[in-house]
């Protein structure tokens, strides 16, 4: 189990990208989600040992990861969101280079473990290419290959399918997949709410430093039971609609505005029929209410 306790982070500018930030992850893959400048990535780095919190804990299994960065260090595999690679190495070469690092000496040993790695990554085709040539999932892939050097116990991976084209995107949710296991712990940080939704057991959505929910994603969705509602109305009517109703989404579609509302109580106008509640609702629901107004957007009467 990985357990964050109290973290807080504030830069030198001034932002304090956490404010309290605690989180306890069983093993399994865990989503942290959240918009674009929410945390995640401070989150990240520090539960990675890469920065050092104003202030709070971080334990794996027990390990103070904060006070002992070397021990930390041979329980985690980590892939960034930029991702650096030498362009002019071959794809073998890279991950031959990364197992050296990660204290692989034997060569007969690194040469099975790489020949491994290739095969669960499926890039035993490409292991002879230059990586300067590489998709960015062939990439994401190859950088998923070099975090599971050393069968760590906590894996974390930022922002991994941003960029990725809807294949390569699904090819990596395979591959988290059947990377989670019933002792290691998957950290996946995603802006991305179908990310999360397809990949993850359990999840926390964080905002300005801050955690505003921790469930499961079926939890989240069950808080908005029969609560959703969809209409198709004139641009005119939906600028009115939107001064009087809980909007969690709008966007235009054939020449009209397709609306989503939250609304507990009732029907929200006579245009509205229900829908089914997505865990990209709960998201923007959550998020949206809570830049306006930080109380319970699920409450009666809202």
């Amino acid at each position: 189990m990985l357990v964050i306790r109290d973290l807080v982070k504030t830069y030198s500018s001034g932002v304090q990208a956490l404010k309290g930030v605690s989180l306890e992850l069983q093993p399994g893959v865990f989503g942290l989600l959240g918009p674009n400048g929410s945390g995640k990535t401070t989150l990240m780095k520090i539960v990675a040992t890469l920065l050092e919190p104003d202030s709070g804990t971080v334990r794996m299994n027990g390990v103070d990861l904060l006070a002992s960065k070397d021990k930390a260090r041979q329980m985690l595999g980590y892939l960034p969101q930029e991702f650096g690679l030498y362009p002019s190495l071959s794809a073998e070469q890279t991950l031959d280079y990364f197992a050296r690092l990660k204290g692989v000496s034997n060569v007969k040993e690194r040469r099975k473990l790489i020949d491994a790695l290739f095969e669960r990554v499926n890039l035993e085709s490409a292991r002879k290419q230059r990586v300067g040539g590489f998709s960015g999932g062939m990439r994401q892939r190859l950088g998923i290959a070099q975090a599971l050097i050393g069968e760590p116990e906590l894996i974390i991976v930022d922002e991994p399918t941003a960029g990725l084209d809807p294949e390569e995107r699904l090819r990596f949710h395979n591959l988290l997949s059947e990377t989670a296991s019933d002792s290691a712990v998957v950290m996946l940080s995603t802006h991305i709410v179908s990310d999360v939704s397809n990949l993850c057991s359990n999840m926390a959505i964080i905002q300005q430093g801050e955690i505003l929910a921790s469930c499961t994603p079926r939890e989240a969705i069950d808080q908005l039971k029969e609560s959703v509602w969809e209409a198709n109305v004139s641009r005119e009517k939906a600028s009115a609609l939107k001064s009087t109703c809980q909007v969690i989404s709008s966007q235009m579609f054939e020449g009209l505005a397709r609306l989503r509302v939250i609304s507990k109580r009732e029907r929200p106008a006579e245009e509205f029929t229900p829908a089914t509640p997505s865990l990209e609702d709960y998201y923007l629901g959550l998020v949206r209410h809570e830049a306006h107004q930080p109380l319970d957007p699920w409450a009666e009467g809202r």
